[in-house]
């Protein structure tokens, strides 16, 4: 029903999208895009270019006077131009021309796509190599900044829906929750405000986490990974609330939703796991500590007196909020070197440091927010879709939790 697709590199002119299904009608402007573009940004532990580069989207098609027109939604991010006229980013990045004096990058970095990205499109060797520098750019994590624009035109679909989608942090290397020690404090968020009351109460902490002496904790233990030249990964919860039960399909394998959900969060780099409610956990567990029985509410209602299977059964949203977990690998990139070998002499060589972040697990949680957020408006459009806001609308508030 609907579909994006993002263009550009790190240190190209630009990032590009296309938003292509929305129906007409879903109010949309530039600032609703900005909002969570800035909150891409957030989190102790970031590089240098957090501290300098500002995205301000343009939406170039398919909005008129504030709302979507049915058509594809074309959106534009420029790159910093400070940051590409450093180093001559221009001309290492030219469209046209030969690349003659620009110097080829010939050393893969252990845990990023630049030997696999090099051997799959023939940058490893002539006549295109070698050189990394294409795998490089379009593998950087700076394409999640035109996901997220993208994902953005969802979230407002679904957020005129009463469907809202937030993120906190459980982990970020070795400082984390005991247990499901956060259970209390963001249960007690999404009753007073859903799931926007949730990022918005880890917006305020430094590394988006909810118990302030665990984000306290959190940011030394991140000065003091950066000053022994290492780097974290961790842990976050997206959580959605307003969910409809009948959402996906247990007919098909390719339309159960928390496959979908499970894909979308792993097609973020450096994503490395992820599990739906209790997921993991609830291999060790007996089934009567797993399954979550049924119960009606005041109204007559069926629902669920726990939510350990994180909102979905068979594949299909059962009505309770949607909880998807997801764990991030280190980032790659080390202030202190590991071995690799140069792929145009053959001898193995220390890696270089390049300017990066020592963590982007609170990053990765928003960006985590809107995959989970495009994949349920897919869902949505796919139930009650037509060709108007107005119709989906209508349709969607038969079902409304």
């Amino acid at each position: 029903m609907i579909r994006f697709l993002t263009a550009g590199e790190s240190h190209g002119a630009a990032l590009v999208g296309i938003v292509e299904g929305m129906p007409a009608g879903v109010p949309l402007t530039a600032a609703d895009v900005d909002a969570h573009l800035a909150r891409r940004w957030l989190g102790a532990g970031r590089g240098g270019r957090a501290k300098v580069e500002a995205d301000r989207v343009e939406i170039l098609a398919g909005v008129r006077f504030g709302r979507t027109m049915g058509s594809p939604v074309a959106l534009r991010l420029a790159n910093a131009a400070h940051l590409r006229d450093r180093a001559g980013w221009p001309e290492t990045m030219a469209v046209e021309g030969t690349g003659e004096g620009v110097a080829p990058v010939t050393l893969p970095r252990p845990g990023h796509a630049d030997l696999a990205g090099a051997q799959k499109y023939g940058f490893d060797r002539p006549p295109r190599g070698p050189d990394l520098r294409p795998v490089i750019e379009r593998a950087s994590a700076r394409e999640t900044a035109m996901r997220v624009a993208c994902c953005s035109v969802a979230r407002q679909l679904l957020r005129h829906l009463g469907v809202e989608v937030g993120s906190h942090v459980l982990r970020i290397g070795a400082v984390g929750y005991d247990g499901g020690a956060w259970l209390d404090a963001r249960d007690r968020l999404l009753a007073e405000g859903g799931a926007r009351a949730l990022y918005e109460a880890a917006d305020a902490s430094p590394v988006r986490m909810l118990d302030a002496a665990l984000s306290a904790q959190a940011v030394e233990h991140i000065e003091a990974t950066r000053k022994a030249g290492d780097s974290l990964g961790g842990v976050y919860e997206v959580v959605a609330t307003g969910v409809p039960a009948g959402l996906g399909s247990y007919a098909h394998w390719d339309r159960r939703l928390d496959g979908r959900l499970a894909q979308a969060v792993l097609s973020i780099p450096a994503q490395k796991a992820v599990e739906v409610g209790d997921g993991f956990a609830s291999g060790a567990l007996p089934g009567s500590r797993v399954h979550d029985e049924v119960v009606a509410d005041e109204a007559g209602r069926l629902t669920r007196a726990t939510n350990r299977a994180g909102g979905v059964e068979g594949g299909v949203s059962n009505g309770m909020p949607v909880v998807v977990r997801g764990t991030m690998k280190p980032i790659p990139t080390l202030i202190a070197p590991l071995m690799s070998v140069d792929l145009a002499t053959g001898a193995p060589q220390p890696t270089r440091y390049e300017r990066s972040d020592v963590t982007s697990v609170p990053a990765a949680s928003t960006v985590a927010e809107a995959m989970v957020a495009w994949v349920l408006a897919e869902a949505v459009l796919e139930r009650y879709g037509g060709d108007t806001f107005e119709q989906v609308r209508e349709r969607f508030a038969v079902d409304r939790p």
